[in-house]
């Protein structure tokens, strides 16, 4: 059997590392660091104070300075951290070797390029990712992998091409292949969604191994992760967030004006909004007078034009409207349009048939949603009636 030698090493710019070294010829070698490692030990030897992510940085108090380290980690850095520890280190080649011109050269046997994007709001997190895994699945589809890694691929294309997605524990994780070459996306320690490009042969982007080429495999491993988010940023059918959501719904100050909230479900408001939805369409926006004849209509009531100036005010102070320049007439926003029509339906369509099917009269028909709820007050029912037993 041959015999591998492993070297466990700390370095005073670069952090832990190992380097393994093989006692049969050639007496192939193998250097594995981290930059992340790297990136830590220069900000604490510049007395930048950060906050370590595992394997990555969570915080930091000059991420310009950062960002300038771990751009400045190149190949000559690496090559030399590899010099000075082969002049320390026992290895197969001795002096008369060395000065016969033999010895070690580096080359890229795997590079991984990583993205970690921290969240302001963690809690979130999860569910965000879990949304990101069921609208990207087909990721490992050939045109998909087109727009992730910039290659062109047809039938003749070798290797392959498709989408995982595992789960350790209770951390799901997303794998896309193309080639030999990965990419790994996580939701990283509940805090961080993580996206990881691992290289593994550099000869599918047309690159050597030599590390004189790690300048070109960062960009193509950067722009991988770059593209991949911007992919899943454009297919992903994004709901309204938690902070929109806020924005609608609770009460605003714009400047010196402060404008009542929307509440979803009041009449009212899902009538201002079913409006708006109407509005779309109007070249010429609409007016005070349209909204009151729609509104009215829809309620059945007659409203004046004191109340839709109220709720004017309040739409454009939301930020649901717009008034066009040098007139009295209104137009809808981008949001405006995308929330009218979101909540509307979701409260048409989802809360109120939902809502309908558990309430205490049974519907005409037998709905599963309902079956469910009604084993799940059963279970519950029991469980404590075992509870009141026991004790």
């Amino acid at each position: 059997m041959v015999n591998q030698y492993y070297f466990y090493c700390v370095d005073r710019d670069f952090g832990p590392f190992f380097l393994k070294l093989c006692s049969y010829f050639p007496y192939n070698g193998k250097l594995c660091i981290n930059g992340h490692e790297y990136l830590k030990r220069q900000l604490a030897r510049e007395g930048i104070a950060f906050e370590a992510l595992d394997n990555g940085v969570l915080s930091c108090e000059d991420p310009e300075r950062a960002q300038a380290i771990a751009d400045g980690f190149s190949a000559d850095k690496i090559d030399a951290l590899a010099r000075k520890w082969l002049a320390l280190l026992p290895h197969p080649f001795s002096a008369q070797d060395r000065e016969a011109g033999y010895g070690y050269d580096i080359s890229i046997l795997q590079a991984e390029f990583s993205l970690t994007q921290v969240l302001d709001r963690p809690v979130q997190g999860r569910i965000f990712f879990e949304q990101v895994l069921r609208d990207n699945l087909d990721l490992g589809r050939p045109d998909r992998i087109q727009l992730v890694f910039n290659r062109r691929v047809t039938r003749r294309t070798p290797g392959r091409f498709r989408t995982r997605v595992l789960t350790d524990g209770v951390t799901p994780t997303l794998y896309v292949d193309y080639k030999q070459t990965r990419i790994k996306q996580y939701h990283k320690q509940g805090r961080a969604v993580r996206t990881e490009t691992t290289i593994n042969r550099p000869q599918d982007f047309k690159l050597g191994k030599r590390l004189k080429n790690l300048p070109a495999l960062r960009e193509v491993g950067f722009q991988a992760n770059r593209r991949l988010l911007d992919v899943q940023r454009i297919s992903h059918d994004c709901p309204l967030g938690q902070e929109l959501f806020d924005q609608i719904h609770r009460p605003r100050t714009v400047g010196h004006q402060r404008a009542p909230a929307l509440r979803y479900g009041d009449p009212r408001v899902l009538a201002l909004l079913a409006s708006l939805v109407l509005f779309r369409l109007l070249p010429n926006g609409f007016a005070n007078r349209d909204l009151r004849e729609s509104m009215s209509e829809m309620l059945a009531t007659d409203l004046t034009s004191g109340q839709m100036s109220y709720d004017l005010r309040r739409l454009r102070l939301h930020g649901l409207i717009e008034r066009r320049p040098h007139s009295h007439r209104y137009q809808l926003t981008p949001l405006g349009f995308r929330a009218a029509l979101f909540l509307t339906r979701s409260y048409n369509r989802l809360l109120r048939p939902g809502l309908a099917t558990l309430g205490p009269q049974r519907p005409p028909a037998d709905v599963p949603i309902r079956r469910a709820f009604e084993a799940l007050e059963t279970a519950i029912d029991k469980a404590w009636e075992a509870q009141q037993i026991a004790a």
